[in-house]
């Protein structure tokens, strides 16, 4: 009998876009909920070039802090028409937005976490996705209490993880590698 290696691992192909967005995409709730905000960015790769075909996915809690998952005793509380989770694929000029809720804060093991979004990116030449968190500029002395953020002992590292204010939003620009590189997390 013959033994074959093992396939190797692919990356992520050209065409990942095509197969991941979901009918709501980049809608993590309707665009008439009152609140609704804008998180928009381009992503770039570490060349400091766009990445046109990439797909950024948020996940996170309501705005009272909770999450609709078995793993949160409390409960989501009704807010119509917010579904916590949102998929948008760059365009050709790496931007993406998402339409969603800005969150409360998280109860944690090692205290409040401030209010932030889980951010997921995919993209071409990528094994996996990449995971990291948006925080909010406003929210200074959540974000000064934040376990997971102050978990990253330098400033400007921590830094990247900080959105800037916009007139609808905010903007949350995400820098795969190199210089400026965004903070990701191993999950």
């Amino acid at each position: 009998m013959s033994t074959y290696p093992t396939t190797p691992s692919q990356t992520v192909g050209p065409y990942l876009h095509i197969g991941l967005p979901w009918p709501d995409g980049p809608y993590a709730v309707d665009e008439d909920v009152p609140g609704a905000l804008w998180i928009r960015g381009t992503v770039h790769d570490g060349a400091g070039a766009t990445v046109p075909d990439a797909l950024v996915e948020t996940w996170q809690a309501d705005p009272e802090g909770r999450f609709d998952h078995p793993d949160d005793p409390r409960g989501a509380r009704a807010h119509p028409g917010f579904r916590a989770f949102g998929r948008c694929p760059t365009d050709a000029s790496g931007a993406y937005g998402i339409r969603t809720l800005k969150p409360g804060p998280v109860p944690g093991p090692h205290g409040d976490q401030a209010p932030h979004i889980d951010v997921s990116v995919f993209a071409r030449g990528m094994l996996n996705r990449v995971v990291t968190r948006l925080y909010f500029p406003e929210e200074e002395a959540a974000n000064a209490a934040d376990p997971v953020l102050n978990g990253i002992g330098d400033p400007e590292a921590r830094a990247t993880l900080v959105a800037r204010r916009e007139e609808d939003g905010y903007r949350f620009d995400i820098r795969l590698q190199g210089e400026g590189e965004t903070v990701f997390f191993d999950v």
